[in-house]
């Protein structure tokens, strides 16, 4: 996996993550450079499967200023994801059975530099659990900063 380009902080706040998947996207024109330059919102982003096939709905790709004015993209369109459908049927029968929820955790482009997008099943955490998280981060924190303090005393 490459270094990401967009990350999805909100998903990791919001949704218990169970499982991850690399899925390719189809993208169109100029929006593979609006991807390298960072041009790219996952915050309200989610994957729903129509058809049989996963598409990511919701997520900003801006238009880029030298791109051809003629050609404005949709900035929020539903943009495919390619996945095996043994993988896709899989993920389907759990969200349809368990109440999962599908969603992006980051976009990154690949060693052949194709743009691949991070997907992960995930359950919906309630307001406690999200206090309990932010809890926890805040005491790794704290710990981290006494480890760094001791260290530097000596």
């Amino acid at each position: 996996m490459g270094e990401p380009v967009a990350r999805n902080k909100k998903a990791f706040h919001d949704y218990e993550i169970l499982e991850r998947l690399e899925a390719g996207i189809v993208l169109q024109g100029s929006e593979v450079k609006a991807i390298r330059q960072s041009r790219v919102n996952l915050k309200d982003s989610f994957v729903k499967i129509i058809k049989g096939e996963a598409f990511l709905l919701n997520a900003h790709i801006s238009h880029l200023s030298t791109a051809n004015l003629n050609y404005a993209p949709n900035e929020r369109a539903p943009r495919k994801l390619l996945l095996h459908m043994k993988q896709l049927r899989k993920w389907d029968m759990k969200v349809a059975k368990d109440g999962l929820t599908i969603v992006p955790l980051s976009i990154y482009f690949n060693g052949k530099n194709l743009a691949k997008v991070e997907i992960a099943l995930a359950r919906g955490k309630n307001e406690h659990d999200k206090r309990e998280s932010l809890k926890e981060k805040d005491a790794q924190r704290e710990a981290k900063t006494a480890i760094k303090n001791y260290a530097y005393k000596e």
